[in-house]
């Protein structure tokens, strides 16, 4: 566990797919707050390609998703002046397949939030491997209340 990442430090017992930090089988993504943006760095591995050498484009759906969720969640806190994000859900996201990602080395996923009132984000992403941008994303990311079948996920329910 990370002090500076934020599934670590808010839902260490989160068993999401993408991001749950208790999933032994998922993707376990770190994100973390760098200057405005939301940054992750992940590195495939073969069970994640489509074929031989890339990255299957669920696989970029997943990170995207549930980095951005975060980018929102780490937002929607700040704004808020609180000490632990809100619980957010997915509204909508979009990606971009650009070109194909690489597998054989690590992925960076810049995010930032480029809309926002008070339970809810845009948020914008891109993926880069070997320098050039691969995917890119758009979507809006709303805080839940009690009784969201979503509130309280991150304290070890589903994601």
């Amino acid at each position: 566990m990370t002090d500076d990442i934020l599934q670590d430090q808010y839902a260490p017992e989160s068993m999401c797919f993408g991001c749950g930090p208790a999933n032994a089988k998922g993707l376990r993504i770190k994100s973390r707050a760098e200057g405005g943006d939301v940054v992750l760095d992940w590195t495939p591995e073969p069970h994640h390609e489509a074929f031989a050498g890339f990255v299957s484009g669920g696989i970029i759906g997943v990170l995207f998703d549930c980095h951005c969720n975060w980018t929102a969640a780490h937002h929607l806190m700040e704004r808020a002046g609180a000490v632990a994000p809100p619980f957010t859900v997915t509204a909508d996201y979009a990606v971009k397949l650009r070109r194909p990602t690489p597998s054989g080395g690590p992925l960076r996923l810049r995010a930032r939030v480029v809309e926002s009132s008070d339970d809810r984000a845009v948020v914008e992403a891109t993926l880069e491997a070997d320098g050039l941008e691969r995917a890119s994303c758009r979507g809006t990311f709303v805080a839940v209340r009690p009784g969201h079948p979503a509130y309280q996920r991150w304290h070890g329910g589903a994601a």
